[in-house]
């Protein structure tokens, strides 16, 4: 009786998705934020060591937001799931990580915001550096990540295609799995994680 109550009487968007005439003004607008390119396939080897390889996959959508507004309009805050005829239902940490690969039962990340010295951070593990001042070096733009690491030499040493796995997967922590309001550049923070690829998917 309860769960009965909370499903809501007003006609739903749903009821209109598959007729030609859609009320427009209650669909929802989405912001995609994808990565914007997709991965060398030299890289793939060195992604699925890392634990990133079906992640790298999701690199662009296709979304239907009329769909995406239909189980918006089935949310409940009260029971932080979504109440649907056959009962309720809720993405899980579980779900998500069958889908992308990602292991959700491994080493907490605990660390600092702050980087002492990023430009050497930066040279360390990428061999290249943003042009700014080292004081306001915090992240890394994804057009500066594009540009430096989406086309590769032919004949690239296995450094630099580590080097630009490493930027992939920060390109995929924040472009992708983490997303936030100011969605143009991943935070330093992550980098050091991926010092050692083969420790990568030890983490949580």
């Amino acid at each position: 009786m309860a769960t009965a109550s909370l499903i809501k009487k007003d006609p739903y968007i749903a009821d209109t998705v598959n007729k030609t005439v859609m009320e427009s003004y209650r669909v929802l607008r989405g912001r995609v934020n994808g990565l914007g390119y997709s991965p060398d396939a030299r890289l793939m080897p060195y992604l699925e060591l890392a634990g990133f390889g079906s992640a790298a996959l999701i690199w662009t959508f296709d979304l239907r937001y009329d769909l995406i507004s239909a189980l918006v309009e089935h949310w409940r805050p009260e029971t932080h799931t979504f109440h649907l005829p056959c009962g309720e239902c809720i993405v899980t940490l579980e779900d998500v990580a069958l889908q992308l690969g990602l292991p959700i039962d491994g080493s907490p990340i605990t660390g600092v915001c702050a980087i002492a010295e990023p430009a050497a951070l930066c040279y360390g593990l990428l061999e290249a550096s943003p042009d700014h001042d080292e004081s306001n070096l915090s992240g890394l733009k994804f057009t500066w990540l594009k540009v430096n690491f989406e086309h590769l030499p032919d004949n690239a040493t296995e450094e630099e295609l580590i080097c630009a796995a490493r930027a992939y997967i920060m390109h995929i922590i924040r472009g992708v799995l983490m997303l936030d309001a100011n969605n143009n550049r991943v935070h330093l923070m992550y980098l050091p994680l991926l010092t050692d690829l083969h420790n990568v998917r030890s983490y949580n």
